[in-house]
C-alpha cells in the first residue's frame, strides 16, 4: 500500500510541470500591418474593345489586264502613293493612241463644217444661197462639236484606263499579304488583292451599358464624356503605355444589347495595337475620389465573402470589407475600414479570429501600395 502511494506521489510530481506549461498564455504572433490610408483614387470601368485602325482599304484591280510586278513586301509600311502592283499597258496605251486619233479627226471635221457655214451664211445674205443650205451647214457644225466633246471624253477614259495599269496605295500603312501574283489576270472581279491598314492612330470601340454610360458621365461630373482618359491592357494581362482619350460616342442605342458604342483614340507610333486585335479599355474619371487603400495580400476569402485582420488591443481582429476595384497594386476598400487600422498583411498565415499577436509596422513599399 505504502509502495503504491509514492508510485502516485511520484508520478503527480512528473505531471505537474506538464500541467503547469499547458495553462500558460500562448506566445504572441509577430505580423506585420499597415496603416488603412485614403489616397486620391480615379474610379475606373472596364469594357472589352476591338482594336480598328481609322483607315483600312481592300486595294483591288479596276481594269483587266496581265499582272507585270508586285512592288512592295509583305508586311511593310508603305507610303501613301507607293506602287504597288503594274498591269500589262500595251494595250491601254493603245486605247489611248487610238482616241487621240479620233479627236484629231473629228477637229480637224469641226474646221471644215466652220468654214462650211461660213460661206452658207454668206451665200444667203448675197442671196444667192437659201435657208435649208445655211441650217444644214449649222446643223454639221453643231454636229462636229459633238463629235469632238465624245471624243475628248473617250480620250480621258482610255488615259485614265492607262493610269489604273499601275496601282498605288491611297493612304500610309501597313500592307498585307498579296493574294495574286505575277502573270496572273486580274480584273474587278478578281476581288482583294491586298489589303491596307493605317498604324497611327489607332482606335478601340468598345459597346458601354446604359447603366455604365451613365456612371462614366456621374464620374467625369459632365455630360460630354470624350475627355476621359482610356487605357488597354492586353490579353496576356499587360498594359499598353499611351494613354488615349474617347473621341466618338454613337448617337442610338442598340436595341438588341441595350449598349452605346464608343471609341477611343490611342497613339501607335510602334505598331503594337493591330487592327482587329481584342482588348480591355479602362476608363478612368477626370477627377479623383479619396478611397482607402489596402495591399491586396492583406485580402482573404471565405464562404461568407471577404475579411481582413486588423490589429486592435493586441489582438486579431476581423472585419468584413466591401472592396472595390484595384489602385496600382492595391486594392479600393469601400466599407468596412474607416481608415487609420493597422491592417495584417504578413504573418497571417494560420492567423485565427482573436489570436494574440505583436504587430510590427511595415515601412512603405510600391509593391504593397
Amino acid at each position: 500500500m505504502g509502495r503504491t502511494i509514492c508510485m502516485l506521489l511520484a508520478l503527480w510530481g512528473m505531471s505537474s510541470p506538464v500541467w503547469a506549461q499547458s495553462t500558460k498564455a500562448p506566445d504572441a504572433i509577430p505580423v506585420g500591418v499597415v496603416t488603412a490610408e485614403k489616397k486620391a483614387v480615379a474610379r475606373t470601368l472596364d469594357f472589352v474593345g476591338r482594336v480598328e485602325a481609322p483607315q483600312r482599304v481592300e486595294v483591288k484591280a479596276r481594269i483587266t489586264g496581265y499582272l507585270e510586278s508586285v512592288d512592295f513586301k509583305e508586311g511593310d509600311l508603305i507610303k501613301e502613293g507607293a506602287s504597288l502592283y503594274g498591269i500589262e499597258k500595251g494595250l491601254f496605251e493603245a486605247a489611248v493612241e487610238q482616241a487621240q486619233g479620233a479627236l484629231e479627226k473629228s477637229r480637224a471635221a469641226k474646221v471644215l463644217t466652220e468654214v462650211q457655214l461660213q460661206r452658207a451664211e454668206e451665200l444667203l445674205g448675197k442671196g444667192s444661197g437659201t435657208q435649208v443650205a445655211r441650217d444644214q451647214a449649222f446643223a454639221a457644225d453643231q454636229s462636229a462639236k459633238g463629235t469632238i466633246l465624245v471624243d475628248e471624253a473617250n480620250l480621258r477614259t482610255a488615259e485614265i484606263n492607262l493610269g489604273y495599269a499601275d496601282i498605288k496605295s491611297p493612304i500610309s500603312g501597313k500592307v498585307g499579304k498579296t493574294n495574286l501574283t505575277i502573270g496572273n489576270v486580274v480584273s474587278p472581279q478578281s476581288g482583294t488583292l491586298t489589303v491596307i491598314v493605317s498604324q497611327d492612330p489607332m482606335y478601340v470601340t468598345f459597346p458601354v451599358s446604359q447603366r455604365e454610360f451613365l456612371r462614366a458621365q456621374q464620374a467625369g461630373h459632365s455630360v460630354d464624356i470624350t475627355g476621359i482618359k482610356a487605357m488597354l491592357n492586353f490579353a496576356d494581362g499587360s498594359s499598353y503605355k499611351y494613354p488615349g482619350k474617347i473621341n466618338f460616342i454613337d448617337v442610338t442605342v442598340d436595341r438588341a444589347t441595350d449598349t452605346v458604342l464608343a471609341r477611343a483614340a490611342f497613339p501607335n507610333p510602334e505598331s503594337a495595337l493591330v487592327d482587329g486585335q481584342l482588348v480591355r479599355v479602362g476608363l478612368e474619371a477626370a477627377i479623383a475620389e479619396d478611397k482607402i487603400v489596402i495591399p491586396q495580400a492583406a485580402l482573404i476569402s471565405d464562404q461568407e465573402g471577404v475579411y481582413v485582420f486588423v490589429a486592435s488591443d493586441g489582438k486579431a481582429v476581423v472585419r468584413r470589407v466591401k472592396t472595390g476595384g484595384a489602385s496600382g497594386t492595391g486594392i479600393v476598400i469601400e466599407q468596412g475600414l474607416t481608415g487609420g487600422e493597422q491592417v495584417i498583411v504578413e504573418g497571417i498565415q494560420g492567423l485565427r479570429r482573436d489570436a494574440t499577436i505583436r504587430a510590427t509596422p511595415l515601412p512603405p513599399s510600391p509593391d504593397r501600395s
